[in-house]
């Protein structure tokens, strides 16, 4: 599913405009993007958790030369599914 499907999803159960649901929800992704690049968590109850995870900076391997590499430390987006849409799914 894309972000036009939804769009579209969302435009035919609320009688909306798909032009109105998509400025809606691409607002409701930047805010998510904001939070994250903010380096906060936001939490949607009943749904998850988006969060930013920070790895270390670490010495890796190439495993073709064997040389040894050095991987600096970087941010990533995480998303927990909440308990209750686990749930839901099993």
């Amino acid at each position: 599913m894309t972000k036009a499907d939804i769009v579209e999803l969302i435009a035919e159960k609320t009688g909306f405009t798909a032009k109105d649901v998509k400025v809606v929800v691409e607002e409701f992704l930047d805010e998510i993007k904001d939070c994250l690049r903010e380096d906060s968590h936001l939490e949607i109850r009943g749904f998850g958790t988006f969060k930013v995870k920070n790895h270390k900076a670490r010495k890796a391997r190439n495993p073709k030369t064997n040389e040894e590499v050095f991987v600096p430390s970087k941010k990533k987006a995480f998303f927990k599914v909440s308990r209750e849409l686990n749930n839901a799914l099993n």
